[in-house]
């Protein structure tokens, strides 16, 4: 399955595939204009998620490989979707059907709130383990997240957490039954109503200010 935009009422809902949604120039450049399309069409939130048994794996390894040459270029596209998920002019909830691992799971750090599937999936940053290091950027969105008990139990172990452990280390928000895990972030983000787009926006913006910065770096 393709990428798909749906509405719930006026909360956008975005599944990224269900396949291991790695994040090709292609696939980067379709979840922008639809990016684009969610903020033009006036939504009042935004979810992402997936149809199978991956949020998704992060970067194109495959593609990179062939392309390096390249390599600054398409971090440089990663880390502008991460800048802009993380400063998104909307409320944002990742809710994570399945695993989220690296790049993946970076891009669900940058929404306001994640939800994960409780009896399978995983949440991992692997990149102690497959000997590729954070970038400043990634390394400055996830430590804006986390507690700094939670930043070295994740970034520096590559431990794959399931969602209880998630959980209690506040990398996540929730943990739900697959069935009820879009309707749980659907009720998660109603309640907050409609937010102006700049102000909001400018919110994030200030309160991100470093992460946003590193991100932009080359």
């Amino acid at each position: 399955m393709s990428i798909t935009l749906t509405y719930h009422d006026k909360i956008a809902v975005l599944d990224l595939g269900d396949g291991e949604n790695r994040f090709s120039p292609d696939w980067l450049t379709e979840i922008d204009t639809i990016l684009d399309t969610v903020v033009a069409e006036g939504a009042h939130a935004l979810i992402t998620t997936a149809s199978g048994k991956f949020y998704s794996n992060g970067l194109d390894l495959d593609w990179l490989g062939a392309n390096g040459d390249r390599a600054q270029w398409y971090v440089g596209r990663v880390h502008a979707l991460f800048a802009r998920v993380l400063a998104f002019p909307l409320p944002t909830a990742a809710a994570l059907p399945g695993h989220a691992f690296g790049a993946g799971a970076m891009l669900a750090m940058a929404h306001d709130y994640r939800l994960m599937r409780a009896d399978r999936g995983f949440f991992c940053f692997p990149e102690a383990d497959i000997r590729i290091p954070f970038t400043a950027g990634m390394a400055a969105l996830i430590q804006a997240k986390l507690t700094p008990r939670a930043a070295i139990a994740s970034m520096t172990t590559a431990h794959r957490f399931p969602a209880p452990e998630a959980l209690s280390l506040d990398i996540i928000d929730a943990a739900t039954d697959l069935d009820a895990l879009t309707p749980t972030a659907v009720n998660l983000l109603t309640p907050l109503g409609v937010k102006d787009q700049g102000t909001l926006g400018a919110i994030k913006s200030v309160m991100f200010a470093d992460a946003l910065t590193a991100l932009a770096l080359p």
